[in-house]
């Protein structure tokens, strides 16, 4: 299934509910997402951004009294991976060489990328 794309408000909601459950928290509360943001937002505009969150399906919502816990419904990898294909596909017609020749400035690539690309190409051969 192929997930919709975030508007990068919400991208950067989710990043920190992915990052969170990353390292095994899986439920946060809006609380927790205002004080990692580092934004200027008010309270309301998160919620009303966590709020369309869940109306698209990317969060669940569970009330804890008089808290709202939410939980990713997508797995960042997921996500992930269907933008980049998204990416690839639009900007490079499917074309990972016109991606990787787009990064590549004149100039010198690092080695050490140089390898990890290479033994990329290796592993998936």
């Amino acid at each position: 299934m192929e997930t919709k794309k975030i508007p990068d408000a919400e991208l950067e909601i989710m990043m920190v509910i992915w990052d969170a459950a990353d390292s095994g928290k899986r439920s946060v509360t809006s609380d927790y997402i205002m004080e990692r943001l580092h934004k200027s937002w008010v309270k309301t505009t998160l919620l009303n951004l966590l709020t369309r969150l869940v109306k698209r399906g990317f969060l669940s919502c569970e009330k804890d009294g008089r808290l709202n816990i939410y939980s990713p419904l997508v797995e960042r990898g997921d996500y992930v991976r269907d933008e980049s294909r998204s990416f690839l596909q639009k900007l490079h017609h499917g074309s990972l060489k016109s991606l990787v020749a787009s990064l590549y400035d004149g100039e010198k690539i690092p080695n050490e990328d140089i390898e990890a690309l290479e033994k990329l190409i290796r592993e998936t051969k």
